[in-house]
C-alpha cells in the first residue's frame, strides 16, 4: 500500500474544491453515497458520476454519464470503481478535466501504472484510502466523537 504523509493527504483537501465522484450511487447505504454527502456537506462542490443514473438529481447536482459531460473545472476525481476500471478514468480525466490538481482512488483500490501516468502530468495521486476518513483524522473530528484522545477506549 503506498505511504502518504499527513501534509501530501492534507495539502490535497485544502486546495480542491471540486470534486468529481465517479461511481457515486443514489443508495444512501452504500459508502461511496455517504462519502459524496460527506465532501458536500463540507464545503466541496461534489459532481455526481454515474452513467447508470445519468439526468437524475443528486445532492442537488445533475448526475453525469462520465467526466466528459462536465463544464466546469474539476480540482479532483474520487474514484469508487474496481481497479481495472481506474486506466480509463485516469485517461479521461487528464484529457477532460480542466483545473485538475488530484486523483483519489478509494480504500481497495490502486492501479500503479495509471497513477504513474497522472503524476508524470503533475496531477497528485493518492490510492487506497478515504477522503472522508481522511478530512476526519485531519481535521480533528474524530476528535469530536472521542477518538484519538484517550477519553474512549476499546480496553475492558
Amino acid at each position: 500500500m503506498p505511504h502518504y504523509s499527513d501534509a501530501q493527504l492534507k495539502t490535497v483537501l485544502e486546495e480542491v474544491k471540486t470534486i468529481a465522484v465517479v461511481g457515486v450511487s443514489t443508495n444512501p447505504v452504500r459508502p461511496s453515497y455517504f462519502v459524496a454527502r460527506y465532501l458536500g456537506l463540507k464545503g466541496y462542490r461534489v459532481l455526481p458520476i454515474n452513467p447508470g443514473h445519468a439526468g437524475k438529481m443528486l445532492f442537488g447536482q445533475t448526475i453525469h454519464a462520465s467526466l466528459s459531460d462536465i463544464r466546469e473545472p474539476v480540482h479532483m476525481v474520487d474514484i469508487f470503481r474496481r481497479s481495472e476500471a481506474v486506466p480509463a478514468i485516469v485517461d479521461e480525466a487528464l484529457e477532460v478535466c480542466d483545473g485538475l490538481k488530484a486523483i483519489w482512488m478509494q480504500i481497495g483500490v490502486e492501479h500503479a501504472e495509471a497513477a504513474a501516468k497522472a503524476e508524470a502530468q503533475g496531477i497528485a495521486v493518492i490510492q487506497n484510502r478515504c477522503p472522508k476518513i481522511e478530512y476526519q483524522r485531519l481535521f480533528g473530528e474524530l476528535r469530536m466523537g472521542g477518538f484519538a484522545t484517550g477519553i474512549i477506549s476499546s480496553k475492558l
